[in-house]
């Protein structure tokens, strides 16, 4: 996003989310880049922003998490099994 998109106060703006769970604003004047979809919300820079704030709980990538998830349980089978 340019500088100047940034600064302009009655910009529209939608909240965008790739298919690893990670959140970004959008100006509702473009296509959305290519593997980010609408999340559901639109309103204004600072609207969206706090949006994200909201619903963006966990920053990891949706794969690591997945990939953390599995070594957690291995490691709680070896726990019981030790």
């Amino acid at each position: 996003m340019l500088m100047e998109e940034a600064s302009l106060p009655d910009a529209e703006y939608r909240v965008v989310v790739n298919n690893e769970d990670q959140y970004s604003i959008w100006p509702t004047d473009r296509p959305n880049p290519n593997g980010w979809n609408d999340a559901g919300f639109a309103g204004s820079r600072a609207d969206c922003l706090a949006h994200v704030d909201e619903v963006w709980r966990d920053l990891r990538p949706r794969s690591l998490r997945g990939a953390m998830d599995v070594g957690e349980a291995q490691e709680s089978r070896k726990s019981r099994t030790a």
